[in-house]
């Protein structure tokens, strides 16, 4: 293993126990195509350009970003658009305990 690849793991690690400590915090999670996002407030408006294609704008509040590559990953709002799919799902707090165990 380099160097590069024993870093980007260990980043990946440290995002990973990052994001079982915050998600206790939030209610949606949210995935797009680029990014995966944990949000408390979510807004997905299905539009149509011009030429007839579909497209889905997304807005998020007090979201935190799934990038290892970021400084800071709280973000206060958050807007998408994509042509892609969106998939949001509303948390269930009683199970997040049980999937998140990762031994230390």
């Amino acid at each position: 293993m380099s160097d590069i690849d024993g870093y980007e793991a260990d980043q990946e690690l440290k995002l990973f126990r990052e994001y079982r400590d915050v998600i206790k915090i939030f209610k949606y999670v949210v995935e797009t195509e680029r990014r995966f996002y944990l949000a408390n407030d979510v807004d997905v408006t299905i539009r149509s350009s011009q030429g007839g294609d579909v497209f889905f704008d997304v807005t998020m509040k007090d979201a935190w970003v799934w990038d290892m590559y970021r400084t800071s990953r709280f973000v206060k709002s958050v807007h998408v658009v994509t042509f892609k799919d969106v998939n949001v799902e509303e948390l269930n707090q009683t199970d997040i305990t049980r999937e998140l165990e990762l031994p230390e």
